[in-house]
Parts: C-alpha cells; structure tokens; sequence
C-alpha cells in the first residue's frame, strides 16, 4: 500500500506540473498591427534596416523602410533596435506524436504496425495539447511537419501551424508527402533502416526482398492511377497523388550509391522525390541539381558519415549544397530537439554560410520543399503573418529572446513549461527571473 501511495503521489505531482503548462490557442487578429523601428529579415536574403511590417486578418499588408505610411486604427509595436523574423518551420519531425521517449509508451503515436503503410495519416495523431510544443515556438518555430515512422513506407505527412486547439484547427496544408525509408545494409556509421523480412538469410538478402516490396508496391500504385478501378484500394489511393504531382516523396536516405538508387527509382516513376538525411549528399550534387531534388539535412550537429571523412563535414554540408545550386532546408532529430533548430541553422555560419542564407534554409527553404513558399516563408505582402519579435540575433542561443509571436496575426502566448519550472524555483531561492 505504502507503495501504491508513493506512486500515486508521484503521478499526482507529475500531471500537476504538466497542467500549469496548459496554454490556450490565441483568438484571431482583431485590429491591424504594425511593428515599427525594427531591423527585418525578409527570409529570401533580403534585410531592412529601421523598417515597418503592417497585418491584418492575418495577412501581410505592407512592408516597407522608415515609417508606415497609414497607422489609422492599428495596433503599434514599437521593436526600435530589435529583429523581425519569419517564423522558423521544422520539416520531418516526430514533434506533437511522441511526449515522452521512453518509458511512457502510451505517449508514444509515431508509426503503424507493418512495413508498408502509404495511407497512414500522421495529421490525425498529432497532439495540440502536447508541452513540447509551447518549448519549441518560444524558439521562432512556428510550423512543422510531423512526420510517421517505423517499416518501409512509413504514411502520409501533413504540415501544422503550432497553435491550435485540435489537428483540424493546426492543419496549415494536409497530406503533402509519403516517406520512405530506403533499404540498405548498415556499414561503418552509415546508418538506415534495415527491414526484418520474414525469410530472409543476411542483411543482404533482407535488402533485396524490401527493394522488392517497394518496387511491386508502386508498380502497382502507378498502375492503379491510371486506371478506374472498379475496386477501391485505401493503400494506392493515398499514392495516387504521387503521380499527378500533388504529393512528394520524401526518401529518408544517407550513402551516396543509395542516394542516385532513390532518384533512379523515382525518376522511373515519374515521382518528385525530396532526400532527407543526405549525409553524402555532397558527394552527388549534379545528379540532385540536374533532376531538381532538394535535401532536407538531418541535423548538423553530429558526426560524418564515413570515418575517413572531414570531422566538420556536416558543418560544412549547407555550404557545399548552397554552392552546388542543389535546394537544401534543415530539420533535427525527433521532437523537442527541435528548438535548438535555430541554432544548427546559425552554426553553418561559422562554416561558410552567411546570416541570410542560413535563415533561409529554416524559413523559404523549407516552405519551397514542403510546398507552402506561395503562403509562408518569407515577410512579403501577401503572406501569412508567421512572423516573431526577437531583442537578438534568432540564430544565436545566446541573443535569442522572443518578445512576441505571431501565427496568422494571432499573437501566441509565448509561455512554457521550462519558463513556469524556471520562475518558480527562482522564486524560491530569491532569484531575480528578468
């Protein structure tokens, strides 16, 4: 019994602590705003110094250097010696499908039984109420791509909006990519999935019969596109879009021979294939020019590939794409990681990058991979207000610090969990929390 008590109480203290992190969705812009005085970094290379940036009803109205030319019944901001940013958008990633890794399975909603799953929806799992999210906006990132895991074909990725009270209400654009985690033989620290086929003899053998599964399976798909089948198949349905271009696949591949096996196979498909992880990606850069195939790289902050490869390649990586031509974004590793995807961004700085390209690399880049540039990414009339406020450089861990933040014109409550913890015992100990 005295155990029973101890646990309870535990949990009892566990979902109190959670539940002073619960933040309600902002209510829609009711008045235009205008922020004024702040230096603006548009996303596409360009920056105003002493600008002005209007919104209303969510959409960018005017933008523009010195002073806004109408301030009738607007909201001002005075952001006199900060910066004005897009908001950051993080592509593949585990981020409102998993709360806590291990030990908890049952905040665990990542991947579906079973190695071939193109009709899994991840949108439909995905977790307004989860308090990783608050943490990662307070760090610029506004939108993202949760993304399924786990087999061969791992399910449908939809794009979010990180403030909102349900998937409905998040969905920024649904169902714009497949992901497909190409098969290979781990060698070295080459890593990839490596399938467990019921039969197969060696890792070899285990990679061949994936390839074939995966071959037979979008065969089949094509086929069915191209045709009226009189019997609905849920699987080739969610496929079709492949092939009439309304959806990527995105290939979760890191070897260069596995990179030109993935662009081979979707060009044979007529496919528009996106590569994720990439990690040789430098070492075939014409083939992704030439066949328009942008790389969405992996994280930055890690270890090359191959053991004979330069210790700061993946440093250097955004350079050497950036200089190849080859379209390239930025995400991290699984979920609540992903605040430090600023940072990463502004690491490849010290490696070649400038401050501009390196924040297009996490806002226009992104937005032109994920298919959503026409609506987001950059500060341009036209656009949605994904916009924030920061006293410092957003790319520096040490300067960053977010005043406001605006999804859609809404101003989102910038509160977390790691700020409530901080307050608290800072208040406990005397601690000033400015």
């Amino acid at each position: 019994m005295k155990k029973i008590l101890i646990f309870g109480g535990l949990l009892l203290s566990t979902v109190l602590t959670y539940a002073q992190a619960t933040i309600s969705p902002a209510k829609p812009q009711s008045k235009p705003i205008i922020i004024t005085g702040a230096t603006l970094h548009i996303g596409n290379g360009q920056v105003i110094n002493n600008g002005y940036i209007a919104f209303d009803k969510g959409k960018i109205t005017a933008i523009g250097e010195g002073t806004a030319p109408n301030t009738s019944g607007a909201e001002i901001i005075n952001a006199a010696g900060k910066q004005v940013y897009p908001g950051f958008i993080c592509p593949v990633t585990t981020l409102g499908l998993v709360e806590i890794e291990e030990g908890a399975k049952g905040t665990v909603d990542e991947e579906e039984t079973g190695d071939l799953n193109p009709n899994v929806r991840s949108i439909v799992a995905y977790n307004t109420d989860s308090k990783v999210i608050p943490t990662v906006r307070s760090n610029g990132i506004l939108l993202a791509q949760p993304t399924p895991n786990g087999g061969l074909l791992t399910g449908q990725s939809s794009v979010v909006q990180l403030d909102a009270w349900n998937w409905e209400d998040a969905a920024y654009k649904t169902d714009i990519a497949i992901h497909l985690n190409w098969p290979v033989v781990r060698a070295g620290r080459r890593r990839g999935p490596v399938v467990a086929i019921p039969g197969a003899e060696s890792p070899d053998e285990a990679r061949l019969k994936a390839m074939d599964a995966v071959n037979n399976l979008f065969t089949q798909a094509k086929a069915y596109a191209e045709t009226k089948p009189e019997v609905i198949n849920l699987r080739f349905e969610a496929m079709k879009g492949l092939f009439n271009g309304t959806k990527k696949l995105f290939v979760n591949v890191d070897g260069a021979k596995e990179i030109i096996e993935a662009v081979t196979f979707a060009n044979k498909l007529g496919i528009q294939a996106v590569i994720v992880g990439g990690k040789e990606s430098y070492l075939v850069t014409n083939l992704l020019k030439q066949n328009n195939v942008p790389v969405i790289i992996k994280e930055t902050q890690t270890l090359p590939a191959r053991d004979e490869d330069d210790v700061y390649l993946p440093y250097k990586l955004p350079k050497i794409l950036q200089d190849a031509g080859v379209l390239y974004g930025l995400t991290g590793i699984g979920f609540w990681r992903q605040r430090n995807l600023p940072f990463e961004a502004g690491q490849a700085v010290g490696y070649g990058l400038t401050k501009e390209q390196a924040l297009s690399m996490i806002t226009i880049n992104n937005a032109k991979i994920l298919g959503i540039d026409k609506t987001t990414g950059t500060l341009e009339t036209g656009k949605d207000a994904n916009l924030f406020i920061s006293e410092g450089d957003a790319l520096d861990m040490i300067t960053l610090n977010i005043d406001a933040a605006f999804i859609q014109g809404r101003n989102i409550n910038l509160d977390n969990l790691h700020k409530q913890l901080y307050k608290r015992f800072s208040d406990k100990y005397g601690m000033k929390t400015d």
